[in-house]
């Protein structure tokens, strides 16, 4: 049941709407079921702290619906102190006035739960009845320690976190945790980037925030099992919510707690009285703040019971996929560095292409020997990202989500729209090139000299080959890793449906992403075929302007140095963050990042003998040389 609309008409008169839902309906919609809605009206009682009020059907839905049938009756209480074991904000009962027998008689229904803005309630307390029992089975964990590292706030929004859950098993469910007083203060969960500033100048101890630098915080954890997931000797089919309170160490960032289960129980008696497991204690590490080890929260959730207990359960263990401000911060910084990355790359590669032909308009001699395959390389390295992105070149895709989690204010897409433009700019530079060597290469082949295309054909020839075979490795290399997973780590299948950072849980890429690495790959290695067709074609002439294939190559180094630094320098990666040097577009780690940049540049230090010494200098003497055909002059018949 849900209260909407509710506002004061006159002083302590109110208004509002009560609708009823089913447990699949959704909280977004508003009067789902309008048969099952009410309209109420009532009078606050101050002292009582109850609102007494009357509630009218709404008749005759399908055809004209007016207010009628008044005859049900309902009470609210909302209580001014909460405490561990009595957390809902809400009481009430609900009734009909009618007589037993009449249409539309039902008994009286009583019912509890959490008004979503229950923090916002002046005077709203919470009462620790558990705190003695915390400092003695967590006197040593909530001892302060100086470790000289910054740990979360326990106001900031860091310490409300998502969690998974696993249990002995290897089961692996999802959850989340939010506090909900701290001290003697409701928690509201601090807006992104506000530093939180203590009441009545900063005294904590006035506000009972401060016991032996620990402070007194109660707190709710929520678990969403699965359909098998075990809770001890049972199947937690459903919402498992625990309450709990105790203390938390922000020079540590311990948190200790003692925790209250609700029991799903078919006792009536038992469910009257509501009843509770109150033998869980559940311990909370917080990472630090400044930390570079990429930690986050880890912690674990144990029964005291005996093991004989029908409500004792195995420990659980859970972790955080949450971020914290400080780790918001950096990604977006990062992810706008990285945007400018990405500019700067593609008007480099504008650049160097631009002067490539400049260089061939100078020396027309020049371009029938540039290979076809690696210009079709290069331009469609570019061609593709366009044609994946044609239509968010010209429409921005306003993702809500992610602009809250950026404020970026849709700023994020002008900027890949920009990037994405100089990509295109790139491309039809490439093309042109491309164009140019095909026509002339059709006009060379009119002069009686070797055929340059059958070299361009060997070279196709030599490298389809060795590149199939490359990617039949990579198809079983990824095959090999999720075979070694799955026996490994069988748990850890499950998680695959989180919508989590992959690298966060060391999860596999997709096959589609290793054979994107794998073509990122060739694109480093663009060079390959100008290399072979210069051999194949004994070319003497420089074909490519030295600040084309060394700047070219530069371009697609910058990336592996880049996630060469990016990996000592940030802890945590956020997978939306992946902008420049993204990992399923080529091969990146550390071992990749140093042999891929020397294996390009080994590559443009061969070109640059070719076109210097011959570009078979690198050969032994009997391969280098080859017939060729000699023009001589013509004798003509005055010369006899």
């Amino acid at each position: 049941m849900g209260f909407y609309g509710a506002r004061c008409v006159e002083r302590r008169k109110i208004q509002m709407l009560l609708d009823f839902r089913g447990s699949g309906d959704s909280d977004l919609v508003f009067l789902s079921r309008p048969n099952m809605t009410l309209i109420s009206e009532g009078v606050w009682d101050e002292k009582e702290n109850r609102l007494c009020a009357v509630a009218c059907r709404i008749l005759n839905i399908t055809g004209s619906p007016y207010v009628g049938d008044c005859s049900i009756k309902l009470t609210l209480r909302f209580p001014a102190v909460l405490s561990l074991r009595n957390r809902s904000s809400v009481f009430g009962r609900i009734w009909s006035d009618k007589l037993v027998g009449e249409s539309g008689y039902f008994g009286s229904v009583g019912f509890e739960g959490i008004w979503k803005r229950s923090g916002s309630f002046p005077g709203l307390k919470y009462k620790y009845t558990e705190i003695d029992r915390v400092r003695k089975s967590c006197a040593k964990k909530v001892t302060p320690i100086g470790k000289g590292k910054n740990y979360p706030d326990v106001h900031s929004s860091d310490t409300a976190f998502s969690m998974v859950v696993t249990n002995s098993e290897g089961q692996v469910t999802q959850g989340y945790s939010s506090p909900l007083f701290v001290g003697d203060q409701s928690y509201e969960g601090l807006p992104y980037g506000v530093p939180f500033i203590p009441p009545n100048g900063g005294n904590l101890k006035a506000h009972g925030f401060h016991y032996s630098n620990s402070l007194n915080v109660s707190y709710t954890f929520f678990l969403n099992p699965t359909s098998d997931f075990k809770f001890g000797n049972e199947v937690a089919s459903t919402e498992v919510k625990i309450s709990a309170e105790g203390l938390y160490n922000r020079k540590t960032g311990v948190m200790c707690l003692i925790g209250c289960r609700h029991l799903k129980t078919n006792d009536k008696l038992l469910m009257k009285n509501g009843s509770l497991d109150c033998e869980i204690m559940i311990n909370v590490q917080f990472p630090p703040l400044n930390a570079k080890g990429g930690e986050s929260v880890k912690g674990t959730i144990e029964s005291t019971r005996q093991k004989t207990d029908s409500y004792y359960f195995e420990p659980f263990q859970l972790s955080s996929y949450s971020i914290t401000r400080r780790q918001a911060d950096a990604s977006i910084w990062r992810m706008d560095l990285e945007i400018v990355m990405v500019m700067i790359s593609n008007t480099l590669a504008c650049v160097f292409v631009g002067l490539q032909l400049l260089h061939v308009k100078k020396h027309t001699e020049a371009l029938p020997r540039i290979s076809i395959v690696m210009l079709l390389f290069i331009t469609l390295g570019h061609m593709i990202p366009l044609m994946l992105n044609f239509e968010a070149l010209f429409k921005v895709n306003h993702n809500t989500v992610q602009d809250a989690f950026l404020g970026s204010g849709g700023w994020l897409e002008v900027k890949e729209v920009v990037v994405r433009m100089v990509t295109m700019v790139a491309f039809l530079l490439e093309l042109r090139l491309l164009q140019l060597t095909w026509s002339s290469r059709q006009t060379e082949e009119s002069e009686p000299q070797p055929g340059l295309w059958v070299s361009e054909k060997w070279v196709l020839f030599i490298i389809l080959p060795l590149y199939f075979c490359g990617g039949l490795t990579a198809c079983f290399v990824h095959i090999w890793k999720n075979y070694r997973q799955k026996r490994s780590r069988p748990f850890r299948l499950s998680r695959h449906r989180f919508k989590t950072p992959r690298r966060h849980f060391n999860q596999l890429p997709s096959l589609w992403e290793d054979l994107k690495s794998y073509a990122g790959l060739l694109q480093d290695g663009f060079l390959l075929p100008q290399v072979l067709f210069n051999i194949l074609s004994n070319s003497e002439e420089k074909a490519l302007a030295s600040s084309f294939y060394f700047g070219t190559t530069i371009v697609r180094i910058l990336p592996h140095a880049y996630d060469l630094y990016r990996a000592h320098s940030y802890a945590w990666h956020l997978g939306i963050a992946y902008i420049y040097a993204d990992h399923s577009m080529d091969f990146y780690s550390t071992a990749w990042d140093i042999v891929i940049p020397s294996g390009a540049l080994l590559f443009a230090l061969l070109v640059y003998f070719q076109q210097r010494f011959g570009s078979r200098c690198f050969l032994p003497k009997r391969f280098r040389e080859t017939s060729a055909y000699e023009k001589v002059p013509v004798i003509g018949n005055d010369n006899l």
